[in-house]
């Protein structure tokens, strides 16, 4: 009997979920990082600083609000049963967002409907995503957590690299192959929609082949507060859970520095290396390359040696690699390192996905998911807002984003004692 078979999904039905990475991985790196990033930067937004602000106030609203959703929805998920209308419906409103931005022109008027826009579609995939998380635990068993984790991981990586190069080829690049009217940027304009068609498309593997739970059959008003009495419950009795929260508190420090490197990392390289903005964004795509080839072979090492392994070993090389970042001289040992670090971003995230999917109870996965997402997204702000403080400070870049391989290292060790909950 296969790995999937074992809990009732066979490989379509996993290949199908893990395509969810592929498809979601194209809102981050096309709209949240690259494209849609700029082109309200550089055409919508008064200036760069209050773009800078505009971005980070709305993002980071949104993310409050997925942590504050999150557990509610999840508590009334884990008792209703069901997580795949979850997972579709609310990338349907990402996807919906994505597909409207088609409508924001290169104007300052529409600054407001750029920002509202940003915030649905980011609020659709970040809530998608915790429902998504925990599907995991009822497609494998608790071996194969941190396998099928990594893939899917990989996967995103390698669907973010292939989107966005289809955007820059087919809609954005001068001598794009569509040869689309750059007037009122249209061409941009385009790649919004696609993103949304790509999002949809790729989706469906998982509607129509991925098994989901049994609906238990209970209202809708019974689910709700169901839910909500079990969720005040957990909240009540956070000592029964202690191993979870202390794994939170890790990961919020680790995802820090992550959160860290890529708010600020094109920053640095341009500061401090006087890097080009095409440089920065072949870096970005060579990051992403590198970062879904580890989470692919850090997937058959976690298979082997089991998340907590694999988390502690990932996080001593973003350690190390990201201390080296700082001290190198060149722009040439900048990429390798860089690079190099890379490797280490995809696996640290998809095993931390896999050990939690172990820790979390069974009845209870979707709402431990909620917080989660609370857990990284309530403190993501803390590094770089650290940074801008300490960088006038100190009168140097190099300084100030020490906080990096620190966050890293507090990570580590708060995570070091806790234990393997496959064993």
């Amino acid at each position: 009997m296969s790995d999937g078979e074992s809990k009732g999904s066979g490989k379509l039905g996993l290949w199908s979920w893990a395509l969810y990475d592929w498809a979601g991985q194209s809102y981050a790196t096309v709209i949240q990082t690259f494209v849609f990033a700029a082109y309200f930067t550089n055409r919508i937004a008064e200036n760069a600083e209050k773009a800078t602000t505009d971005w980070s106030l709305t993002v980071g609203f949104t993310s409050f609000c997925v942590g504050i959703c999150g557990p509610v929805l999840g508590a009334v998920a884990d008792r209703a049963g069901r997580r795949k209308p979850y997972v579709i419906g609310f990338i349907l409103l990402c996807a919906l967002g994505t597909a409207a931005m088609w409508f924001i022109h290169p104007v300052p008027d529409h600054r407001n409907f750029a920002l509202i826009l940003l915030a649905v579609a980011t609020f659709g995939t970040q809530m998608s995503i915790i429902f998504y998380n925990a599907m995991l635990g009822d497609l494998v068993p608790r071996s194969r957590y941190g396998l099928w984790s990594g893939r899917g991981w990989a996967l995103g990586y390698a669907g973010g690299i292939v989107c966005l190069i289809a955007v820059l080829a087919l809609f954005v690049h001068d001598s794009a192959l569509l040869g689309i009217s750059q007037e009122n940027a249209l061409h941009i304009r385009m790649s919004f929609p696609f993103v949304s068609l790509w999002l949809i498309v790729f989706v469906l593997p998982l509607c129509w082949w991925t098994p989901d739970r049994s609906d238990r059959g209970l209202p809708l008003r019974q689910s709700v507060r169901e839910g909500l009495g079990q969720l005040k419950r957990s909240f009540g009795n956070l000592g029964q859970y202690r191993t979870v929260l202390r794994f939170l508190i890790a990961r919020a420090f680790y995802m820090d520095g992550l959160a860290t490197v890529f708010a600020l990392g094109g920053v640095y390289a341009a500061g401090t290396f006087g890097m080009s903005e095409s440089k920065i964004l072949w870096f970005g795509i060579a990051l992403n390359l590198s970062a879904g080839l580890g989470a692919w072979g850090f997937s058959l090492v976690d298979d082997r040696i089991g998340s907590r392994r694999t988390v502690l070993l990932t996080l001593a090389g973003l350690m190390i690699c990201s201390l080296l970042i700082l001290i190198v001289p060149g722009e040439t040992l900048f990429w390798i390192c860089g690079v190099t670090l890379g490797i280490f971003v995809g696996p640290v995230q998809a095993s931390s996905r896999a050990y939690f999917s172990n820790l979390a109870p069974p009845e209870l996965r979707t709402q431990m998911f909620g917080l989660y997402a609370l857990a990284a997204k309530s403190t993501s702000f803390v590094g770089p807002v650290l940074v801008g403080v300490l960088t006038p400070l100190f009168g140097s870049q190099r300084l100030a984003l020490g906080v990096i391989p620190l966050f890293f290292l507090i990570g580590w060790v708060l995570f070091r004692p806790l234990p393997d909950p496959t064993r």
